[in-house]
């Protein structure tokens, strides 16, 4: 039994399990922020230029209602959501980036040449080639 539970008290102690728990609360409550927007805010302002509260828009069928405003207003929570994380990566994908120095890489100088004569590929500083005895002092 003690196994059992030194083998538990690792798995919660490793950073993953506690990162995900902590990115699981955030999102719970950015959840809860972005209900709000849409339902006080955005719901009621498509309301105004549609004419109509999409919270109350359903149909009735043998007695079951069927309330299908709430699930345009699900819809419409799920593209906003998206369209929030998608623009906060973006700014720290960009915030990341402005924090590295872009190295501009430049090329090693050439060590070789090739003879004008012979063709033939030689060290860069040589003034007599090595294949065909040219003198390549220019």
């Amino acid at each position: 039994m003690k196994k059992i539970i030194a083998e538990f008290k690792e798995f919660i102690n490793r950073g993953s399990v506690v990162d995900m728990a902590v990115g699981i609360m955030i999102g719970a409550a950015f959840k809860a922020i972005v209900d709000a927007l849409v339902n006080n805010l955005i719901s009621p302002l498509i309301g105004i230029i549609v004419g109509q509260n999409f919270d109350s828009l359903s149909f009735t069928i043998n007695d079951a209602v069927f309330q299908y405003g709430a699930f345009i207003m699900a819809i419409l929570n799920f593209f906003i959501i998206a369209v929030v994380l998608f623009a906060l990566i973006k700014l720290l994908n960009t915030l990341h980036s402005l924090g590295k120095k872009k190295e501009v890489e430049t090329p090693a100088a050439p060590t070789t040449k090739i003879c004008p004569f012979c063709k033939s590929e030689i060290p860069v500083d040589a003034v007599r080639c090595a294949h065909c005895t040219s003198n390549l002092n220019d």
